[in-house]
């Protein structure tokens, strides 16, 4: 993906403030909120990525990797339950009347999907499947223009100690499917803490911010993926059918042919039985044996005493459903590097996660677009472009990825320091 890089900068920079915002259409929200954890039945695992939606309404949010959650409802748009869905599993719809406001556990059921339930037998091959999948864009995705609210969170971690956290409400100005305009995404509301003293020396940012996430939007931005001749360097095989939201998928499996000896993709496509909408991507880039193709895709710049390699990188990204069309809903980016210094006996992992979840949308009926300088860049670099850290109340009605353990007492220890230096 040419547009995912990342840079490695030398420095140590340690900042603490007050972040400044810019609020639009700002409003008092009547809310009630909703927590808990989703797991397996059977195993009581915790479920990663289940997709949570409120039912007569766009919002929406998803479970974070220990399966936790929050969702905000706010209290006057006739919201009823809460939908659960996860690809492989039986969806459940709860109503709110049975929740309590915190510690709700949710479990799933695993559904096995018979192969007799999905007949392939009319399509020649695994990649005329795919092909139809992206000839049936315009009919089965969104052909409106829409204004998206999602949450983007961003963290660096040297090794298992997380670094940096940039967290943002955007405001994602969605043109429809079939049109070549490109989204434009603006900044809402947005946090940042980043302890530079981790680094060892070695400042690692992100290059792209939420467009990370959002150009793995496969359908509005296929070429990221596939175009008309790399698709001709992979093999396409059908794996074994699933389901998702209880209606059979498709599964199909692709990976670069033994002859291609540069970097490309590998993993499994998820497609809806009855219109050949694209319901979910699981995907990585190999990397095995090709250590400077990688490299040059992914550092931009670095010391010249260091030496960085890419371990691994991996892609995720989901899509939702309202009146017969589909969108994009979410979008993980996972990569992880080893940084060494020149001289020095031991190297560090580090590890970079980018995710991105609408929780509302609406039509753009007016055909409004943000203006030039209240667009983020597609080179943005979050951890330079906002600046400060607040209260655990700092979101306040908005939809947030619940976040994991470390990253609450990272959160804590920032909090704290903030509080001794007497700050607010």
């Amino acid at each position: 993906m040419k547009n995912l890089r990342y840079y490695i900068l030398p420095g140590l920079v340690l900042f603490f403030g007050i972040i400044s915002t810019q609020i639009i259409n700002a409003q008092v929200i009547d809310y009630t909120e909703y927590s808990g954890v989703v797991t397996d039945s059977n195993t009581n695992d915790p479920l990663i990525s289940v997709s949570i939606k409120l039912t007569n309404s766009n919002l929406g949010s998803i479970t974070n990797d220990e399966g936790a959650f929050i969702i905000k409802v706010p209290n006057d748009r006739g919201i009823t339950a809460i939908e659960f869905s996860l690809l492989g599993y039986e969806s459940k719809s709860i109503p709110l009347s049975r929740l309590s406001s915190g510690k709700n556990r949710i479990k799933l059921n695993l559904k096995v999907t018979e192969l007799s339930q999905v007949n392939i037998s009319s399509f020649r091959n695994a990649k005329a499947l795919v092909k139809a999948v992206f000839d049936k864009k315009a009919q089965n995705n969104l052909n409106r223009a829409s204004i998206m609210t999602a949450f983007y969170r961003e963290t660096i971690k040297r090794r298992n100690r997380n670094v940096s956290l940039t967290e943002a409400v955007v405001n994602l100005y969605k043109e429809p499917y079939s049109s070549s305009v490109k989204d434009v995404v603006g900044l809402h509301k947005a946090r940042k803490s980043t302890d530079y003293r981790r680094l060892d020396t070695v400042a690692l940012k992100l290059q792209g911010g939420p467009f990370s996430t959002l150009y793995l939007d496969i359908m509005k931005y296929p070429e990221y993926i596939f175009t008309p001749v790399t698709m001709d360097e992979y093999e396409f095989s059908f794996g074994d059918p699933t389901t998702i939201n209880n209606k059979p998928v498709y599964v199909v499996n692709f990976k670069q042919k033994a002859v291609i000896n540069v970097p490309r993709y590998y993993g499994s496509f998820f497609i809806d039985a009855e219109t050949l909408a694209l319901r979910s991507a699981s995907y990585s880039l190999k990397l095995t044996g090709m250590k400077d193709s990688a490299n040059k895709m992914f550092v931009k710049k670095k010391p010249r005493d260091i030496d960085v390699t890419a371990l691994s990188a991996s892609y995720k990204v989901d899509y939702r459903e309202k009146d017969g069309q589909w969108y994009y809903g979410y979008g993980s980016v996972n990569l992880s590097f080893k940084v060494k210094k020149r001289r020095k006996l031991f190297n560090s992992v580090y590890t970079l996660a980018s995710e991105m979840a609408v929780t509302d949308w609406e039509e753009n009926t007016t055909g409004v677009r943000l203006k030039g300088k209240d667009r983020l860049k597609p080179t943005v670099i979050m951890t330079d472009a906002v600046s400060g850290f607040k209260d655990p109340d700092f979101w306040g009605p908005y939809n947030v990825i619940e976040p994991e353990k470390s990253i609450e007492s990272a959160i804590d220890k920032i909090q704290r320091k903030l509080r001794r230096n007497g700050s607010t």
